[in-house]
């Protein structure tokens, strides 16, 4: 079993709130982490019995599992927030409960409602580089890693990763996407997810993938925001500091894992190479979900995004820490070029009084020092 950075938080969080909150993509390994808590009863909400007994009656269910305990995807019975709430409510204790799920919209909306400032919640996504690195199991090149993805079934059971997606990915459309929307053609949603394989790392365009998918426009936000929510895809958000007047104001898309984005791509294990027309925003993907990943899982609290102003000037990512800015390029060669740099110069020069942190991302294997610009490889970041 890989060991997760997340459980080093899970743990203080338990000494400074009640309840605390387990979330992320279905899969990722939130049992198993929480399971790592010996002293805590596992009880599991998918049990048909169980979960009868929670939503018949949830004052005798708290009555009986009344501390120390993990309810498992814990969406599936609503009647026990408000119950919870009462509980934590009337005793001083620490590290009461710890509820885990898998659908974040249901799952945050009755936190939200019922357990505000009670909860602490931490996400899990899918195995980040370093855990792998610390486990010897990452593979050896960007193609494997980014076929492979990050989903730790594949490396604890040695599965093969083509048909873990696709079991993946027909599990999600029939049972999570279906219980939290009616939708009435599969295979239009299926074309929704190939459509937004092929624009990873692009600017979300409402009108034309909706055209393209041959849904209204008011369906294709929609079904991206069930896919953001259930942590298939994820929206990065535009720089907000107003450098310069005409800068974009879409989003941009990415996936959680590019595990997922290759399978829908149509990608199998080994037939990526530098030479495929969507090696490089499979890489930029790659980056991204990295640094999500990294984020949540060292609890670092750092909000995202990128810049693009209308005349083409671009930084990938970037997030502000301690006053300054830190700016990343991100670039699917295993050569550095000095027009690489372009971009995070012109980004600095803009900035005004504002410190900036310079980076490259790039697909070689070892860092780089440059005068005006860290390099740095992906197996680093």
């Amino acid at each position: 079993m890989i060991k997760r950075t997340l459980f080093s938080s899970l743990q203080k969080s338990l000494t400074s709130y009640p309840i605390t909150a387990v979330i992320g993509p279905r899969q990722s390994g939130k049992t198993t982490l929480v399971k790592e808590l010996k002293t805590y009863r596992y009880v599991s909400l998918e049990n048909p019995d169980t979960r009868d007994f929670a939503q018949s009656d949830p004052k005798a269910f708290l009555e009986e599992y009344n501390n120390k305990v993990i309810f498992d995807e814990v969406q599936r019975v609503p009647e026990l927030f408000s119950y919870l709430q009462g509980v934590v409510d009337g005793r001083p204790e620490m590290g009461q409960f710890i509820l885990s799920g898998s659908q974040n919209f249901q799952l945050m909306e009755r936190i939200t409602q019922s357990l505000a400032g009670r909860v602490d919640i931490l996400q899990l996504y899918p195995l980040d580089i370093q855990e792998l690195k610390s486990s010897g199991q990452l593979p050896s090149t960007v193609s494997q890693s980014c076929t492979t993805g990050f989903y730790p079934a594949i490396y604890d059971r040695s599965l093969d990763p083509d048909r873990y997606y696709a079991n993946y990915i027909t599990t999600y459309v029939n049972r999570d996407v279906t219980e939290l929307i009616n939708i009435q053609n599969n295979s239009a949603f299926r074309r929704c997810l190939r459509i937004c394989a092929t624009r990873s790392a692009q600017l979300v365009n409402y009108n034309d993938m909706a055209r393209d998918v041959g849904v209204s426009h008011t369906t294709l936000r929609n079904w991206l925001s069930i896919l953001e929510t259930s942590f298939i895809i994820y929206l990065l958000p535009p720089f907000y500091k107003n450098f310069s007047k005409r800068i974009t104001k879409s989003p941009k898309l990415y996936f959680y894992d590019v595990g997922i984005l290759c399978h829908l791509l149509r990608i199998k294990k080994n037939q990526l190479n530098p030479q495929h027309k969507y090696w490089g925003s499979i890489f930029e993907n790659l980056i991204i979900s990295e640094m999500i990943k990294k984020n949540a899982h060292q609890s670092l609290l750092r909000d995202f995004w990128f810049w693009r102003d209308t005349k083409g000037h671009e930084v990938d990512l970037l997030y502000e820490e301690g006053g300054a800015i830190y700016v990343h390029e991100i670039k699917a060669s295993t050569t550095i070029k000095s027009a690489y740099f372009k971009n995070l110069v012109y980004f600095d020069k803009i900035s005004e009084d504002t410190p900036i942190h310079k980076n490259l991302i790039y697909s070689g294997s070892k860092n780089q020092s440059r005068s005006q610009v860290k390099v740095v490889s992906w197996l680093n970041i």
